[in-house]
């Protein structure tokens, strides 16, 4: 049997444990105002739930990134969406699937964060790896900030 090896798309998946609840994990990326504490540097507005349209903003990316929730399964999953030109979709988009596991009892959280939809070109692979960067530096700084109550992003991108 041949194998096709065309690689039709980009994606990346990456994993973090969290100390914490699944609820109180969740809730810290859900919460605009928790997530603009770790995350999002200039700020998030709108709390990630089905429907709903919300407003991230980041010092190293001046300007707000509208963001779609998909969907949300409090305190297990949420979807979104947002825009980039590197996509496969006709539409322009990247989806983002977060995914909260309880383990040790439900007194830790096994975060999962798999991004999806980016061209197999050059500048798909420099946006989804850019993006990597992110939500990798998203997981420390949620970490940090639910187990420590450190802001690993302050001052790091001014």
């Amino acid at each position: 049997m041949k194998r096709d090896d065309t690689l039709t798309e980009l994606a990346f998946t990456i994993a973090g444990r969290i100390a914490g609840s699944c609820a109180e994990v969740y809730e810290a990326v859900a919460n605009p105002e928790q997530l603009s504490r770790y995350f999002t540097t200039g700020g998030a507005r709108g709390r990630l739930e089905p429907g709903e349209q919300v407003k991230w903003d980041f010092a190293d990316f001046p300007g707000d990134f509208p963001v779609t929730v998909i969907d949300a399964e409090p305190p297990h999953r949420i979807v979104i969406e947002w825009s980039n030109e590197a996509t496969i979709s006709t539409s322009g988009i990247t989806k983002v699937v977060f995914e909260f596991e309880p383990i040790d009892g439900d007194s830790r959280t096994l975060v999962t964060i798999t991004e999806t939809s980016w061209r197999p070109t050059a500048e798909g692979a420099e946006a989804a790896f850019g993006n990597c960067e992110g939500w990798t530096l998203m997981l420390a700084g949620l970490k940090a900030w639910l187990e420590h109550g450190i802001n690993l992003r302050e001052g790091f991108y001014q």
